[in-house]
């Protein structure tokens, strides 16, 4: 019976670090969707391509649920008409296909704003704001009623998953959004700049880190109900 309940403490940790993952990512979407006041009109391009992808309006963002899991994940973002003067990030819409972000006096575009976009493939900008990662980093980009328009993000790679002059020797190269690249190491490498050869100690790495993580996550949540508690 204590083997049994021994192989049940790794399995309830990991349910429980999936439900604090799950929160953290719901709320964070919850954020960029309220960036704006208003919600995305069907006639819009945003809302067209939600239309058509079966998709869920909440607020400015067109949500869907994913293939592989029962959350929903942002694959629209309509921020147009929202006054901005500075996009520095979008955390939680990672996700998304297309973006709108025409018709705000955007002065500055953070360099990094996008990093990690892998799926955008559709972008709506002022007339005199650049695309993304430079012209070069998109199939076709054109100035259109107005708008500048980025669409078909390029793979900054040589080719994904190979090994690319841009990524150290040992690793390989793979997108992460327009203009950038991350490199992993390849199989049987680790370590600084892939150096270290033979099998990662991921349980002797992570498994100290993923408890930890776990208890800081239970403090919060006792924490939390205490004060709604004395309320």
């Amino acid at each position: 019976m204590k083997a049994g309940r021994s192989q049940l403490k790794p399995v309830l940790l990991f349910v429980i670090f999936n439900l604090c993952f799950y929160a953290s990512y719901q709320l964070t979407d919850l954020k960029v969707c309220e960036l704006c006041s208003g919600t995305i009109l069907n006639g819009t391009t945003v809302g067209q391509f939600c239309s058509s992808s079966a998709g869920r309006i909440d607020g400015r963002c067109c949500l869907r649920n994913s293939n592989t899991s029962d959350y929903e994940h942002i694959i629209g973002l309509d921020l147009s008409n929202c006054s901005l003067t500075h996009v520095e990030e979008l955390q939680g819409a990672s996700t998304a296909l297309m973006i709108d972000l025409s018709l705000n006096p955007i002065a500055n575009i953070s360099g990094t704003a996008f990093q990690g976009f892998i799926e955008l493939n559709y972008m709506i900008l002022p007339r005199d704001i650049v695309c993304p990662g430079g012209n070069t980093s998109w199939e076709k980009v054109e100035v259109k009623e107005g708008n500048r328009l980025c669409e078909g993000q390029k793979d900054t790679c040589n080719q994904t998953g190979q090994l690319s002059i841009n990524c150290p020797e040992n690793s390989l190269c793979a997108p992460y959004g327009p203009g950038f690249f991350e490199c992993s190491c390849a199989e049987n490498y680790h370590g600084y700049k892939c150096l270290r050869e033979g099998e990662f100690p991921a349980l002797q790495v992570f498994g100290p880190l993923g408890a930890s993580m776990v208890v800081i996550s239970l403090l919060l949540w006792v924490t939390q109900r205490r004060k709604a508690k004395s309320l």
